[in-house]
């Protein structure tokens, strides 16, 4: 059995590919159950976030497994093979282990570094064991890339250096508001970048946070989660007398703040300062705002270079980080390669064990037929050695004939005939 990752990410596809096969909380259970009815796919695991869609399996060694899991995971969204053509990609063994451990410690993340990564794979594995998809093989392999992804996070400083513009836009209101608890934070919009600038700032501390959308029930949602207030688009110049930090993202066409409704609030604010960073493209606030005395409007692209340099710190620990991932790799291909011992050891025992009750059976029949005792235990003995010996006395022999000194070698430390006499002789 083989351990196989299949699918794609935010680089292998577009989202209008990867909104397609994407899988639902309430689809997975079933999906997985499914999966494993595919011959030869004993053990399923499926990763389904907004930038990547992946199916972790334990399979048969040869192609036609691989085959058949391709045909499933473009059949369970009712594609063909050809439309996901140049976006799948597929590893099995090392390159597979490699890949989840990249991705388990953020090193294949859009955002690298990012945390978020590590729970959601903790989180898809703990479904599939609770579908009943999940078996030693995964077990031992997902524990492994835990392990290693734990490490990573330790080891590295690859998660400190935050490289969104979310974490970029939250540092810069630092430079302006040396103490954030004591300032009102207005966020417009409420989709996943906002969500995150929201954590950001409650880790900063801020103490008052404002959601602020065009359904108020979507901004409940995100301001409930800390503590903060939900408002309508409508009411964003009322809330502006009292926020000190603006913030904004939504998709919309047209700007959401212009520099009136900005000036009348800075004059009933008197003139106290105002910090504002807009993230959405196109813009939500009218770059003339900039204009206004006392407030301090910066763009996507003016947190650019913090960003830049933010990511090329991560990148020396992504470097060292790449060391741990190669470490974690040959750990796990040692462990394969003991199992595959493991195997062996308990036939060849098996069958020494067979061999010795058959020759105590045959002993123990004397003994009750009147035969001396010492004599049947010396010719046990004898018999016991000459049948364990044999398949090895032939086969060495025959590597003897055809020159194989490599596997005489390999036979004499094998057998212990290299150490000091006496030194193997001990019970195993």
């Amino acid at each position: 059995m083989s351990l196989l990752v299949v699918g794609l990410n935010h680089t292998t596809a577009p989202v209008e590919v990867r909104e397609r096969v994407a899988f639902a909380p309430e689809q997975v259970p079933e999906a997985l159950r499914r999966a494993c009815g595919t011959g030869g796919v004993a053990e399923a695991v499926i990763l389904s976030t907004c930038n990547r869609t992946e199916f972790i399996a334990v399979t048969g060694e040869g192609a036609e497994a691989e085959e058949r899991v391709l045909d499933w995971f473009a059949g369970s969204h009712h594609l063909a093979r050809g439309e996901l053509e140049g976006c799948l990609y597929r590893m099995r063994g090392p390159e597979a282990m490699r890949h989840l451990i990249q991705v388990a410690s953020g090193l294949d993340s859009m955002v690298m570094g990012e945390p978020q990564i590590f729970g959601q794979i903790k989180s898809a594995f703990a479904s599939a064991r609770h579908a009943g998809t999940v078996g030693p093989g995964l077990s031992r392999a997902m524990n492994h890339v835990f392990a290693v992804a734990k490490q990573v996070r330790t080891e590295t400083a690859i998660g400190e250096s935050p490289v969104s513009v979310a974490f970029a836009a939250v540092k810069l209101a630092r430079h302006i508001f040396t103490e954030l608890g004591s300032t009102t934070a207005l966020l417009i919009g409420a989709g996943e970048t906002i969500e995150l600038v929201a954590r950001h700032l409650s880790e900063a501390g801020v103490s008052r946070l404002v959601v602020a959308n065009r359904t108020l029930a979507r901004a409940e949602q995100v301001a409930a989660r800390f503590a903060g207030e939900a408002i309508l688009l409508s009411e964003i110049p009322a809330c502006l007398l009292r926020a000190d930090i603006v913030i904004s993202s939504t998709a919309s066409q047209l700007p959401i703040l212009g520099k009136g409704a900005v000036e009348q609030a800075m004059r009933q604010r008197r003139h106290k300062p105002i910090f504002m960073v807009d993230i959405a493209v196109p813009r939500d606030i009218e770059p003339q705002v900039a204009e206004l005395p006392d407030v301090y409007l910066y763009s996507v692209d003016d947190l650019e270079q913090m960003i830049d340099d933010n990511r090329r710190a991560r990148e020396d620990e992504a470097r060292r980080a790449g060391v741990l991932v190669d470490a974690g790799v040959d750990a796990w291909l040692r462990d394969r390669r003991s199992l595959d011992a493991v195997g062996t050891l308990r036939d060849y025992r098996a069958r020494a064990e067979r061999l010795r009750d058959q020759e105590l059976e045959r002993v123990l029949r004397q003994l009750r037929g009147g035969a001396d005792a010492e004599q049947l235990l010396g010719q046990l003995a004898r018999n016991l050695t000459n049948k364990l010996l044999h398949d090895p006395s032939v086969q060495l022999r025959r590597a003897a004939a055809e020159g194989r000194s490599e596997l005489l070698d390999w036979s004499r430390r094998l057998l212990g005939l290299d150490e000091t006499p006496g030194e193997g002789e001990r019970d195993p």
